[in-house]
């Protein structure tokens, strides 16, 4: 994810985690906050959004899941 400016300029760190469900075609659906610091999270989800997932396959047919999905954000250097 892109760095929030103004949490790098302060910065702040953290994970952000979220409840994404994920549908037979891979795409993430119905995606929540569960934890962040406010500062971060609409990065992540900005970020999670554009992802893609290999459909779970049961039964030999794709099918819906849920999951948490947990974005960190961490500074290099000084």
């Amino acid at each position: 994810p892109t760095y929030p400016p103004l949490a790098r300029q302060a910065r702040i760190q953290g994970a952000v985690l979220l409840q994404a469900e994920i549908s037979k075609d891979g795409t993430i659906q119905n995606l929540r906050l569960i934890s962040g610091h406010p500062m971060l999270t609409s990065a992540a989800i900005d970020a999670v959004k554009q992802w893609r997932y290999k459909p779970y396959i049961l039964n030999g047919e794709p099918v819906e899941v849920e999951t948490q999905i947990t974005v960190n954000f961490t500074l290099s250097g000084g």
